[in-house]
């Protein structure tokens, strides 16, 4: 069952609102639906790592975590799907929503070299950001529906699975 996978890898709600970066947070760790996992809040913490991840800015797990504790899902999910997008998996996950997004908009794709300068960054943020931001939103958007729903999906039948070997015993 999911539920017993997910909890066993998840840390303790103690640790975590003992953390010193989380402190910052206050009183909304104290919510239970933070840290309660049923079908609900591990497949909406599920959209919201898989949306956070497609996000091309810093500190995607702090967005993650805010917006866990604004839809009041799962927050060690929502935090933990985030790193689906890490310093590997970024360069094919953003040029692929730079492609989407330079296609929709009907602009060429540029071609550029990597320099590592202040310049060169503001130019590439100048000509590309259209792109980058609208390929992301629209990829985010859909992992995230597509992955609720199939989470919910999978959390479903694995229950029926588990009420159908009760009754064959």
């Amino acid at each position: 069952m999911p539920k017993k996978f997910i909890q066993r890898f998840s840390p303790k709600p103690e640790t975590l609102k003992a953390h010193p970066h989380l402190k910052h947070f206050g009183e909304a760790l104290h919510n239970p639906n933070l840290w309660h996992l049923n079908r609900r809040s591990a497949a909406g913490a599920v959209a919201v790592g898989l949306f956070c991840a497609w996000m091309p800015i810093p500190f995607q797990m702090v967005l993650a975590a805010v917006l866990a504790m604004v839809f009041s899902v799962n927050l060690p999910l929502s935090v933990a799907l985030v790193w689906i997008s890490n310093p590997i998996t970024m360069p094919p996950l953003f040029y692929a929503a730079y492609r989407l997004g330079a296609f929709l908009l009907g602009e060429p794709l540029v071609d550029f070299h990597f320099h590592l300068s202040f310049e060169w960054l503001a130019q590439m943020l100048e000509t590309i950001a259209p792109a980058l931001l609208l390929g992301c939103s629209i990829l985010g958007l859909s992992c995230a529906l597509l992955g609720y729903l199939l989470f919910r999906a999978f959390w479903r039948f694995s229950v029926a699975r588990k009420w159908l070997g009760r009754n064959k015993k």
